[in-house]
């Protein structure tokens, strides 16, 4: 009977050492708990983080594409669909974790990355013609604003 108690017991750790070992890395509350960088010197500090300046990545260079075609810049994301990989469906203005604000003229741009909730995990972001982007931790970024660094 001793022996019986003790492979149960033997079994019933073993399971409990596997179950710890797989929910090690896993997420809390449906969060991320670290954030894993997409590249070599990426700045991002979470998934929301990294899609936004993705987003910001892509705008930039339709806003090239279209430069080169219509010696001008973009004056709505709109004009920018079928520059590069800019697409129909990166119009919307909701982009996740962040809402998009654009403006745009025939000799610049801007556009900004709001986070729906600001901490430290979503900062607030901005690019302009010039293509560096800039961020802020606390209110809306600009165009005096720090630059995003690579790690």
């Amino acid at each position: 009977m001793k022996r019986v108690a003790s492979c149960v017991m033997a079994a019933v750790l073993m399971c409990g050492a596997i179950v710890m070992a797989q929910t090690a890395g896993s997420t809390v509350g449906g969060t991320q708990s670290s954030y894993t960088p997409k590249f070599a010197g990426d700045p991002a500090r979470s998934d929301s983080e990294a899609a936004a300046l993705g987003y910001m990545r892509v705008v930039v260079n339709a806003q090239k594409n279209y430069k080169k075609k219509h010696a001008g810049y973009a004056t709505s994301l709109a004009g920018l669909v079928n520059q590069g990989s800019f697409t129909k469906r990166m119009v919307a203005t909701t982009r996740g974790d962040y809402t998009v604000k654009f403006k745009g003229e025939k000799d610049g741009y801007s556009l900004w990355m709001a986070p729906t909730t600001v901490d430290s995990t979503h900062r607030a972001f901005f690019v302009d013609e010039s293509g560096k982007i800039k961020a802020e931790e606390d209110k809306q970024a600009s165009a005096s604003s720090p630059g995003v660094n690579a790690k």
